[in-house]
């Protein structure tokens, strides 16, 4: 059954009306890591109507994601996300169009990827280190960015936040991101996603294929999903907000 735009979108029109559906669709939206976190908030985005995305992750599926990675299934086990992720976007909403990249997002490689231009960064890395320099490359050229905090070892959902990350309390993940972004001249202004609960101690660091070795946090299934909803959602409110505030909107 062929669907048109409007027909797909009819909900979200709604919302947003016929200018903030097209609004939508002339955005280009960059997110880095495709786990629990970044899928959750790729397919949100392009439900939403995000006319480009540029989804970036080097890692395959294994069975350890079942529990809580949108595309993790026992039929995707040994496949990249960024082309399961791709696939299912374009059954969800062919017209929007995804670059996804199997590549490692190395430092070097940050400045000339946020040189394409963007209206939005989120960021759902794993690495710290890769983290904080996505986040401060992509503040520092004035776009907007939202950065996902520590979703592991968490089990309470009324203890998610969201805000400006220099407000972030408790998650040890942002307590680092706040002082090396600080050490690089960053205040405010970086959107965060972040719990308040306590986490529960990991597994002993694990050597990685790239890096230093990482500890093993537990997961659940809904924590990483609502920590990339919750991305996602204030997303997609600031780019809202933009067509509300302009000078068409007003008349």
């Amino acid at each position: 059954m062929n669907m048109t735009s409007y027909e797909r979108h009819v909900r979200t029109e709604i919302l947003l009306g016929t200018d903030g559906v097209r609004m939508l669709r002339c955005k280009k939206v960059l997110l880095a890591g495709l786990g629990g976190v970044g899928s959750f908030a790729a397919e949100a985005l392009a439900r939403s109507g995000i006319g480009e995305l540029v989804l970036i992750d080097c890692d395959v599926v294994t069975a350890s994601n079942l529990n809580r990675q949108l595309v993790a299934l026992e039929s995707t086990i040994g496949q990249s996300k960024a082309a399961i992720m791709r696939a299912r976007i374009a059954d969800i909403d062919p017209a929007c169009r995804v670059d996804a990249r199997e590549v490692f997002l190395g430092h070097d490689d940050m400045p000339e990827l946020i040189a394409e231009g963007f209206d939005a960064v989120v960021d759902a890395i794993d690495s710290l280190n890769s983290k904080a320099t996505l986040v401060e490359v992509a503040f520092k050229a004035g776009i907007p960015t939202y950065s996902s905090m520590g979703a592991g070892g968490k089990l309470d959902p009324t203890q998610i936040r969201s805000g400006d990350l220099m407000d972030s309390e408790i998650c040890g993940l942002a307590r680092m991101m706040r002082k090396r972004l600080r050490k690089r001249g960053i205040e405010r202004g970086v959107r965060a996603v972040w719990s308040l609960e306590p986490g529960r101690p990991p597994l002993p660091p694990e050597p990685t294929d790239r890096g230093r070795p990482r500890a093993v946090n537990g997961t659940i299934s809904h924590m990483p999903a609502l920590f990339g909803l919750t991305l996602a959602g204030l997303v997609i409110r600031d780019l809202v907000r933009q067509i509300e505030s302009s000078p068409e909107a007003a008349q």
